[in-house]
This record gives C-alpha cells, sequence and structure tokens, in this order.
C-alpha cells in the first residue's frame, strides 16, 4: 500500500465531507445521504481492489 492511495482515500474523504455540508446546509439531506454512499462505495472498491492485490502476492509467496 502506496502513501498515496492513503492520499486518494483522503481527498476522497474531505470531498465528500464538503459535499455532504454544502448538501445539508441547502436542505437537500437525501442528496447528501447518497453523496456520503458513493463515496463510501468508491473507497470500498478501492479497498477491493488492494486486497485482491495482497492476496495474490501472498499466493506467489508460498507457490499455491
Amino acid at each position: 500500500m502506496d502513501v498515496e492511495f492513503i492520499f486518494r482515500v483522503a481527498a476522497i474523504g474531505i470531498l465528500v465531507t464538503v459535499l455532504n455540508q454544502l448538501l445539508v446546509r441547502s436542505g437537500r439531506e437525501e442528496q447528501a445521504m447518497m453523496t456520503t454512499l458513493a463515496g463510501l462505495v468508491v473507497v470500498m472498491l478501492m479497498i477491493v481492489g488492494c486486497i485482491g492485490e495482497l492476496f495474490s502476492t501472498v499466493k506467489s509467496v508460498f507457490g499455491l
């Protein structure tokens, strides 16, 4: 895992937080919730990719 990956996740978190606050203050709570869920899904998909790389590395190390 790179430092770049951590920065990407942090940037997505900051962007989602700002959008969430803007939408809540303008009275659009439903869109704010959907924005938060979309950000969560994007980060989870990124993490799943990293976990897949981890499993393939472990398989190659142990020769499975």
